[in-house]
């Protein structure tokens, strides 16, 4: 199964090109440009330079939430107009899990976050063994003192991944609680974690139309928020 896969959700950008598990090419960037402006270039460049064309791609995959709202959105319109043309099936992966795919290899009790502001962490909590993922908890914004409980009760060291891996670092450490980065060139979000997912996902039956495939936010804008606040 050949999986074109993007990945917009924070400030890093990724595109893949993979055949079932193996990884035929990624680009990743982590400068700052706007993801609008580099996203659709790796696309071509991975495909021109893998002789490969979209539609030899069976699956479009996408970070689809939760992550930096605006960063979701461009992934996932770009993914929808990716796979409209040829009725392509499509993967809207879990950030989250994702994520976790990426240090499945190392087992244990892994801690994907995202940075959600406000002390909080878009998280999730996965058991990793024998190169698979087992959830513990769902995906969800949570407070990092919450959070920090939660691996209190665990009673298991945590390693973690993702742009707010810092934040849950120095938040179990204040407790006293074991936990360990992954390697900086595994930390951040990449595409071929999400074509990693969208695999699982296949197999599993959960793929969706382009037209039927949507973000998955886990929390109100700040401008939903603000609107609903004045309406109170």
């Amino acid at each position: 199964m050949k999986i074109v896969a993007l990945e917009t959700s924070a400030v890093t950008a990724s595109a893949a090109v993979t055949e079932d598990e193996r990884l035929l090419a990624q680009s990743f960037q982590n400068s700052g440009l706007t993801h609008s402006a580099t996203l659709m270039p790796m696309v071509a460049g991975l495909l021109k330079n893998t002789g490969l064309t979209l539609d030899e791609m069976d699956v479009v995959a996408v970070a689809a939430g939760p992550g930096s709202f605006t960063g979701v959105r461009i992934g996932v319109a770009a993914a929808k107009g990716l796979a409209w043309p040829g009725d392509k099936p499509c993967a809207p992966c879990s950030t989250l899990e994702s994520m976790a795919w990426q240090c499945a290899h190392a087992g244990g009790e892994i801690c994907a976050a995202m940075d959600a502001r406000r002390d909080q962490v878009y998280c999730a909590r996965f058991w990793a063994e024998k190169g698979e993922l087992k959830r513990i908890t769902e995906d969800r914004a949570i407070g990092l003192a919450e959070l920090a409980e939660e691996v209190r009760a665990s009673g298991r060291p945590q390693l973690l991944v993702g742009d707010g891996a810092h934040l849950v670092q120095a938040a179990l450490e204040a407790q006293g609680l074991p936990c360990a980065l992954m390697p900086p060139h595994l930390l951040y979000q990449t595409a071929w974690g999400v074509a990693r997912c969208a695999l699982e996902l296949a197999r599993a039956g959960g793929l969706v139309s382009a037209a039927a495939m949507a973000p998955s936010y886990h929390r109100l804008s700040q401008a939903e928020r603000e609107r609903l606040g004045r309406a109170e």
